[in-house]
């Protein structure tokens, strides 16, 4: 009989979750916000980035985040490039959040 491998104890940092995605911080720091992944198979509209004020193409893996603090609608929502998301701390806002 094969022996049994005890069980490790992996001590992960705890991640924030909603229900509907990861909270992580935002572009200016000090703000938290929700963070979903959009896989390319359902991205099925055109969006532009607030970071680089390109167009995210049909078709094309994405990022969508919104204010945790508000309950918000969709007038909150930014789709951003999962790259642009990744560096929004080192790079500004190239579009206003209006």
């Amino acid at each position: 009989m094969p022996r049994r491998q005890p069980k490790r104890n992996r001590t992960q940092p705890v991640l924030l979750r909603s229900a509907t995605g990861r909270v992580e911080s935002g572009p200016q720091g000090g703000e938290d916000f929700i963070v979903r992944q959009i896989p390319g198979a359902r991205a099925t509209k055109t969006y532009r980035c607030p970071s680089c004020d390109h167009e995210i193409r049909p078709g094309v893996a994405h990022v969508v985040a919104w204010p945790a603090d508000s309950i918000g609608g969709a007038e909150d929502r930014r789709h951003w490039h999962t790259g642009c998301w990744a560096g929004r701390q080192t790079r500004g806002l190239t579009r206003r959040w209006s």
